[in-house]
C-alpha cells in the first residue's frame, strides 16, 4: 500500500503549527509535508521533527504573499530577482530540514500574458533545478485547478508536462495532485500510468469538498491500489480539508488497506 504523508496545513489545524508534528506520529503518520516553512526558525522545525520521529517529504518555494491571495510568482517577469532569491532560501531549509524535494507554485496570470508568462516559467524552472539538483534536492511542478483558484497558469498534466519537456532538466519532475487532477482532466489511473516515470509525488483528496477519501467521486479502493501495482514508491500527500475532525477522519487509511487485501 502507498506511503501516507500528512499535510500539517490542511490537517489537525486545530492545532498550533508546530503541535501538529506530534499530533501526526500519535496518528500513525512517519511523514509530514506542509506548504512553506520559512515564518518558523529552521532548528524549530528540526526538533519537532526529530522529537516526533518524522520524514519532511515536500515543501514549496517561497510563493509571493499568500496571505494577499498570491499563489506563486514563478510566472511573473517582474519577479524573477525574487524568485531566484526564493530558490536559495528554500535551499536552506530543505537542506536543515532533511527535505529532498520542493514544489513550485507557478502563479496567477491574465489570458493575454501567457505567452511571456510561459517563458518566464521556463526560465525559472530551469534556474531552480539546477540550483536544487547540485544541492541534491528535486524539484516539482504542480498543475492546480482553475476553480479553486481562477488564473492559475499551470492547470493541467499535459500543460505541465510540455513546460518540463522545455525545461529538459532531469531533477524537474510533475507533483500530481488527484483532486485537481479530477476537477480539471480526470481519467486519474490512466493519466498516472502513462506518465508515472515522471511524477515525483502525489497528493490526494476527495472531490467535491476537497475531504478525506470516501467522502466524494473519486474511487480510492480502486485507485489507490492501482497506483501501489504500477509501482510508484514515493510518498502520497494528505492535502485534504477534514469533514469533521482530522483524528475521526483518518479511518480510511484502514478501510482502503482492507480493500487492497481482500
Amino acid at each position: 500500500m502507498p506511503r501516507f504523508a500528512a499535510n500539517l496545513t490542511m490537517l489537525f489545524t486545530e492545532l498550533p503549527f508546530l503541535d501538529r508534528f506530534a499530533a501526526a506520529a500519535a496518528a500513525g503518520f512517519t511523514a509530514v509535508e506542509f506548504l512553506f516553512p520559512y515564518e518558523y526558525e529552521k532548528s524549530d522545525l528540526k526538533s519537532v521533527l526529530a522529537d516526533n520521529g518524522l520524514t519532511l517529504v515536500l515543501h514549496n518555494l517561497p510563493a509571493g504573499d499568500w496571505a494577499k491571495g498570491e499563489r506563486g510568482i514563478a510566472c511573473d517577469p517582474a519577479r524573477i530577482a525574487e524568485f531566484r532569491s526564493g530558490v536559495v532560501r528554500a535551499i536552506d531549509y530543505a537542506t536543515a530540514l532533511g527535505c529532498k524535494q520542493v514544489n513550485c507554485l507557478a502563479g496567477i496570470v491574465a489570458p493575454h500574458d501567457e505567452t511571456q508568462a510561459r517563458a518566464t516559467l521556463i526560465d525559472n524552472l530551469t534556474f531552480a533545478a539546477a540550483e536544487l539538483q547540485g544541492a541534491g534536492i528535486g524539484l516539482l511542478l504542480e498543475p492546480v485547478n482553475n476553480r479553486d483558484i481562477p488564473g492559475f497558469f499551470v492547470n493541467r498534466t499535459d500543460q505541465a508536462l510540455a513546460i518540463l519537456d522545455a525545461v529538459a532538466s532531469p531533477n524537474a519532475k510533475l507533483q500530481y495532485d488527484i483532486y485537481h487532477a479530477q476537477i480539471m482532466e480526470g481519467d486519474l489511473a490512466r493519466t498516472i500510468e502513462a506518465h508515472l516515470p515522471r511524477i515525483g509525488h502525489i497528493q490526494l483528496a476527495d472531490n467535491p469538498g476537497r475531504h478525506e477519501p470516501g467522502t466524494g467521486e473519486i474511487n480510492f479502493g480502486y485507485l489507490l491500489p492501482r497506483i501501489d501495482e504500477l509501482g510508484y514508491r514515493g510518498w502520497i500527500g494528505c492535502e485534504y480539508k477534514p469533514a469533521a475532525t482530522t483524528t475521526s477522519g483518518l479511518g480510511w487509511r484502514t478501510h482502503f488497506h482492507q480493500e487492497t487485501r481482500a
